[in-house]
């Protein structure tokens, strides 16, 4: 690894995403030069534009599944769909990118001795026995499901995560993100934050799947980001996983409630089946992410989160109509 300067070279594959442009953002700022990589299956030149008069930026359309040959000093792993409709769309091709793409990423942080971290998700616990979930539940995951193409692809990622650090001693990182919201996110990937503001502004029904009860935590996207950071630089004996999301934790229902009335929208709940193996809880214990980040915990309430989302949604459905 170079060691001439402070400067590092980072790539972010999936950098043109929801997640990735905001990481691009940050390492951009921050004095990096930063490296974008993306096939912009989701994700969208749009969402680093600003970035592209940066010296520091350079943007590269490529997918994962392919190998790489470029000199970094650290990587971050985060090319993947991550919602059910765009990770339902080619099943086979999400499990190729978790898994050939992490044997790629993974086999040029081996020749260039850079630093990696993977962005896993907390659907490596499936619809899960044990709440809130700790990094040390293995999971409850069906394996055949048509949702096994990303559980089971980014558990597989993270196995080889680990089998590249006991064989290689690669340095490396592993991030299990719960639920992230903000702007940037894509107006049609089914996520349910995403789902329910369209609906609103619309003045559409919001769709509820289930009765509603179900719940999951919201962690703004600038506290995941923040997260990410810190634990990217954490010593090389801390690898994780470790839980990145908000404790917070809230029913559908109640969300659908918040939205209509940051909105100030007319519309109706509309109640649907729920979908195959769609967990009934979740949300993080992030007691690790606090000790080992540096007393790391979510900054952005719900409600202020959403309100900048509100907005972000409002200007880009203002501009296609």
């Amino acid at each position: 690894m170079r060691q001439y300067n402070q400067t590092k070279r980072i790539l972010v594959t999936g950098g043109a995403g929801f997640l990735g442009s905001h990481l691009c953002e940050r390492l951009v700022s921050q004095g990096h030069d930063v490296l974008c990589l993306d096939n912009f299956f989701t994700g969208s030149r749009r969402n680093v534009e600003h970035l592209l008069d940066s010296p520091r930026f350079e943007l590269m359309r490529h997918d994962v599944t392919f190998p790489l040959y470029v000199e970094v000093d650290e990587i971050y792993n985060l090319a993947c769909p991550a919602s059910p409709i765009h990770y339902q769309y080619d099943p086979v091709q999400t499990t190729k990118t978790s898994v050939h793409g992490a044997i790629n990423m993974l086999g040029l942080a081996k020749r260039v001795r850079a630093k990696i971290l993977q962005a896993s998700t907390s659907e490596v616990y499936g619809d899960p026995e044990v709440h809130p979930q700790p990094e040390s539940y293995w999971g409850r995951v069906n394996p055949i499901g048509p949702r096994s193409c990303y559980d089971e692809g980014k558990r597989c990622a993270e196995t080889l995560f680990f089998d590249y650090y006991r064989q290689h001693r690669l340095r490396i990182k592993v991030v299990r993100i719960f639920n992230t919201y903000g702007p940037r996110m894509h107006p049609n990937d089914g996520r349910v934050v995403s789902n329910f503001i369209v609906q609103a502004l619309n003045g559409e029904d919001i769709t509820i799947y289930g009765n509603g009860s179900q719940t999951r935590s919201f962690c703004y996207v600038d506290d995941l980001i923040e997260a990410m950071d810190r634990t990217m630089n954490t010593p090389d004996d801390f690898t994780g996983p470790v839980n990145i999301g908000n404790p917070g934790e809230f029913s559908m229902l109640e969300l659908a409630e918040q939205v209509i009335a940051l909105t100030g929208s007319r519309s109706k709940l509309r109640h649907l089946p729920l979908p195959t193996d769609d967990p009934k809880q979740r949300c993080p214990d992030s007691s690790l992410a606090k000790a080992a980040l540096g007393g790391w915990e979510p900054q952005v309430p719900l409600a202020e989160g959403l309100k900048r989302t509100i907005e972000y949604f409002d200007a880009l459905l203002a501009r296609e109509r």
